[in-house]
């Protein structure tokens, strides 16, 4: 102890450095400096494995993020207002109110442009129904057009047929006078003839058999399917949406 304190004091540090011993001294001096803060280090009650940073808390504030985005609208409004603009944007395709309605027809030349479409698109549909009266002799199991005897005709008539067989000759002929082309099945106004068919087929059953609810689940359906598909004419083609309803007397 008295030699580590010789080393502590500064002139006789000197000394041992002018003599070539700075390694010793040095060496001599961390010893007695761990060893100073070894004794001097007090004694706790407890033994510390490990000291970890103190975690900061969340902060919580009134600004939700709901109100975020609310103050973030006001704020883009209030530019739009000190911009000489009306708080919030027209939506697209606005029209004003005010606006005059130029080249807009009365409610008489509107009702005679119906009419006229209406008598146009009846004589195309007695047009076709007179076309297919003459090209078509109603057999069973689709044999129009066919060369064959008599007897043989007159066992494929459509008279003696099932009432399947009956019903699907006139969905058939029905999809035929609506169709775009040739075998067209898929278009909306075929769609709309080949559900009132079966329509009409399971109202006749049910004026029968008033407890089938099964059936009556089923029709409910395609109420709700064709009036889908109506609404998709309405938007979509008016004209044959027209012509549709006029001509199979629907009510919408």
């Amino acid at each position: 102890m008295a030699f580590r304190g010789l080393l502590s004091k500064p002139h006789i540090r000197g000394k041992f450095a002018s003599n070539g011993l700075t390694s010793f001294w040095g060496a001599a001096a961390a010893t007695s400096s761990i060893h100073q803060f070894t004794v001097q280090q007090p004694a706790l009650p407890f033994h510390i494995t490990s000291v970890h940073p103190i975690q900061h808390q969340q902060i919580r504030n009134k600004w939700t993020k709901t109100k975020l985005r609310q103050r973030e609208k006001m704020i883009h409004r209030e530019k739009r207002v000190a911009r000489g603009l009306p708080a919030k944007p027209n939506p697209p395709k606005y029209i004003p109110k005010d606006r005059p309605v130029i080249n807009a027809l009365s409610r008489e030349e509107r009702d005679a442009e119906s009419r006229k479409f209406d008598e146009a698109a009846s004589e195309e549909l007695k047009s076709k129904i007179a076309k297919q009266a003459e090209s078509e002799e109603n057999l069973r199991h689709q044999f129009d057009g066919l060369q064959m005897s008599d007897r043989v005709r007159r066992l494929f008539d459509l008279q003696n047929g099932s009432q399947k067989e009956v019903v699907n000759s006139q969905k058939r002929r029905g999809m035929e006078l609506f169709q775009l082309r040739e075998g067209d099945t898929g278009s909306s106004a075929v769609q709309v003839v080949a559900l009132t068919t079966r329509i009409q087929q399971l109202q006749t059953h049910m004026a029968k058999h008033h407890k089938d609810n099964s059936t009556k689940r089923g029709l409910d359906a395609l109420y709700v399917r064709r009036r889908k598909v109506l609404d998709y004419m309405e938007r979509k083609d008016f004209q044959s949406y027209r012509k549709v309803v006029k001509s199979l007397g629907l009510v919408r």
